[in-house]
């Protein structure tokens, strides 16, 4: 019966602490609506080719668009978030402006990577690009800090480099 009463006892601090710790925590965490950045112009018409002899060129082309839209947006991201951090409104704007570009080159590089006929060669950088953009705007999305948004965007940057010198071996760029 006493240790009964001496579990009681030590629990009831327990849950008041408990109960006043979950009360002071946020209850979400969003995006302010406060400076609307406007359309993000990246998206790009899916990839489809008549000519069937050429996905490398479709392919190529697509993901050439996305390459200048994301990198623009994602490096509007890291200009403003260099010697700042996510609390300020400048650095939350790009942020998201980012987030959206990303997250539509990423489908729009996979699209181009399935094309049917196109090479391994080509292909598998392309959907290696695609799911490091996915990664970098969860990333983004997360409030992850510098270290791990670099190495993410330098995997980024290596999967694009081996795009565009497979497309060049194709005859084609990106």
């Amino acid at each position: 019966m006493t240790s009964f009463r001496t579990c009681l006892r030590a629990s009831v601090p327990t849950m008041i602490a408990l109960g006043i710790g979950f009360s002071v925590l946020p209850t979400a965490w969003a995006d302010d609506d406060a400076a609307d950045p406007g359309p993000v112009q990246v998206a790009v018409a899916p990839v489809q080719s008549d000519d069937a002899g050429a996905p490398a060129v479709a392919a190529c082309q697509a993901f050439g668009q996305v390459l200048d839209g994301a990198s623009n947006y994602y490096g509007s991201f890291a200009d403003s978030f260099e010697g700042s951090d996510y609390s300020d409104p400048a650095v939350q704007s790009s942020n998201e402006v980012g987030r959206t570009a990303l997250r539509q080159a990423a489908g729009t590089a996979m699209d181009a990577s399935n094309v049917p006929g196109l090479q391994p060669e080509i292909a598998s950088p392309m959907r290696s690009w695609s799911m490091g953009a996915t990664a970098l705007l969860v990333k983004m999305g997360l409030r992850i800090p510098g270290d791990s948004l670099n190495n993410t965007a330098t995997s980024m940057n290596n999967n694009a480099e081996q795009v565009q010198e497979a497309c060049a071996a194709a005859g084609t760029h990106a």
